[in-house]
């Protein structure tokens, strides 16, 4: 079973997946090998952190709605590739007026990729 911290982080990967649609309470915790209760303490903490976790009783389940603040993002390494190979394009001037904030973002996700 992961740590509280881990769990969250996966939690609101799970909930950044699929923002289209609502998870069930059920489907999030099997994903995640913890008890509904246990998830529902989890939904708390994320909220206590200032994630905008929406709850619909029954079927529906978990939604992560839009916040004033972007929550972690989450990416596997194709992923983090296609970043920063669409910044380096767009920090070479291919597309007009966000050079500098394309080299600002590059610069932070460089900080933290593997080489």
């Amino acid at each position: 079973m992961l740590e509280t911290s881990g769990r969250l982080l996966r939690l609101l990967a799970l909930l950044q997946t699929h923002r289209e649609r609502d998870r069930s309470g059920a489907e999030l915790a099997e994903h995640l090998g913890v008890s509904r209760r246990t998830l529902r303490r989890d939904v708390e903490r994320l909220r206590d952190l200032g994630y905008p976790v929406h709850a619909a009783r029954g079927a529906a389940g978990y939604r992560l709605g839009a916040g004033a603040s972007l929550p972690p993002l989450l990416l596997d390494d194709e992923e983090a590739v296609a970043v920063v190979v669409g910044l380096r394009t767009a920090a070479d001037g291919t597309v007009a007026g966000i050079e500098e904030a394309s080299l600002r973002a590059l610069s932070k996700l460089e900080q933290v990729l593997p080489s």
